[in-house]
């Protein structure tokens, strides 16, 4: 019976409304839909109290197994509803990979769409985002808390229920309580009264057995008093940030989406009857894209950090948490790149030095950011701003001290320099 109510009142928290309505309303209905699973939380706990304590007052404890189980049971129910919420909150937010389009002609819609996101509407998305982090972390502590409350109440059980049904505390080999002529006082001192709790016990001596092992297993401090449920709500979390990182990371992979076939990378030098001062190359716009996202993260991030409660220690975890995500998208921005940069089949000594340029850049952003730039990224840089008739020259010298072999070898494969000769 408690199970089916709890189960009602569970169904009854309202998580919809994370459905797109239209391009300039996805941050507002991000934000409504997270602030009602947040807002959840707590309401769920309370239910789940609550029926602890019916459960306690009506059996007296007798029936805590049960009750755990479906305390468990009906936690997954929940979790499996802000899940398939998480799901639809990725459509929300434009990372749902289902619907990126299977096709160029999808793949250009999905194009135009995110042109029509303004830049006010993107940073929308990516607060809407971040707020989700609160609500695995709301989930996680007072699920935590949940629990322990519940160890303490069947910590609390064993010793009553074993004063109840034994006269003293819990004894395994005590459990065949009646006596050969069926006398039930008799063993249990003589007690004048029996609760609820005990006569339920004494009338069916294996369900007592079992109740008693879990009682006396919650005293572990390692025991998960809902063990289904502390998983669901671990994976949950992971769920959350893997959404929040494909959220953060997604405004990059739009920019260098098709940055390894680029027109400009075999360009060739414009030919003149008159020599030509040189100038120097300037960072192309997707990479100067990519490189003010990355410079504006930080200031994104510091609301969620604000919102930590104030001291020393929670200021420090603020700081940590919004350099962790930082370096994460910062990293992950640079290993597109990267991809983008191997897909390239050739390139001319004028698209060199643009690329050159261009990664230079992103490694001043990345220096910006207290970030070390990967070898695999120095190496490219290195051996595009050379000039192609000493490409072998500089491998022969570095002798992998320096440069990434693997990487230097690609390039030259780019530049059409044969290092066999």
């Amino acid at each position: 019976m408690e199970r089916a109510i709890l189960s009602s009142e569970i169904t009854g928290v309202d998580l919809r409304g994370a459905v797109t309505r239209g391009v300039g309303a996805q941050g507002i209905e991000l934000s409504e839909t997270v602030r009602r699973m947040e807002e959840s939380i707590p309401q769920v706990i309370v239910l789940l109290e609550a029926a602890v304590e019916r459960c306690i007052s009506f059996t007296g404890g007798s029936e805590a197994d049960e009750l755990i189980l479906a305390l468990d049971d009906i936690m997954l129910q929940y979790i499996s509803t802000l899940q398939e919420t998480l799901k639809s909150l990725r459509a929300v937010c434009g990372v749902d990979h289902k619907e990126m389009g299977l096709d160029k002609k999808e793949g250009a819609q999905n194009s135009r769409k995110v042109d029509l996101v303004s830049n006010e509407e993107e940073w929308s998305i990516v607060q809407g985002a971040l707020q989700i982090l609160t609500v695995a972390d709301c989930l996680t502590s007072r699920s935590s808390v949940f629990e322990a409350s519940l160890r303490a109440t069947l910590a609390r059980l064993s010793t009553s229920l074993s004063f109840s049904v034994f006269g003293s505390s819990l004894d395994q080999n005590h459990l065949h309580i009646m006596n050969d002529d069926g006398n039930a006082e008799s063993t249990l001192g003589g007690r004048a009264a029996l609760d609820v709790a005990a006569v339920r016990l004494v009338d069916v001596p294996e369900k007592a057995r079992k109740l008693f092992n879990l009682l006396d297993q919650s005293k572990d401090p390692r025991f998960h008093a809902l063990p289904l449920a502390s998983q669901r709500v671990a994976a949950f979390a992971e769920t959350v940030n893997e959404l929040v990182y494909d959220v953060l990371i997604s405004k990059v992979r739009q920019r260098l989406s098709d940055v390894s076939r680029l027109p400009i990378w075999s360009a060739l030098e414009e030919q003149s009857a008159h020599p030509l001062p040189t100038f120097s190359a300037y960072p192309q716009q997707y990479v100067l894209s990519v490189g003010e996202y990355l410079l504006t993260l930080p200031q994104q991030l510091e609301p969620l950090a604000e919102g930590i409660p104030s001291s020393d220690a929670n200021n420090d975890e603020a700081q940590f948490f919004a350099t962790e995500w930082m370096f994460k998208v910062a990293e992950g921005a640079t290993a597109l790149y990267m991809e983008q940069l191997r897909g390239i089949q050739y390139i001319t000594d004028r698209g060199a030095q643009q690329l050159s340029v261009d990664i230079e850049y992103l490694s001043n952003v990345l220096s910006a950011l207290s970030m070390p730039t990967p070898p695999v990224l120095a190496t490219f840089q290195t051996c595009l701003g050379t000039p192609r008739d000493q490409l072998k020259d500089l491998l022969k010298s570095d002798s992998g001290n320096q440069l990434d072999l693997p990487t230097a070898n690609l390039v030259c494969k780019m530049r059409r320099v044969n290092l066999d000769q």
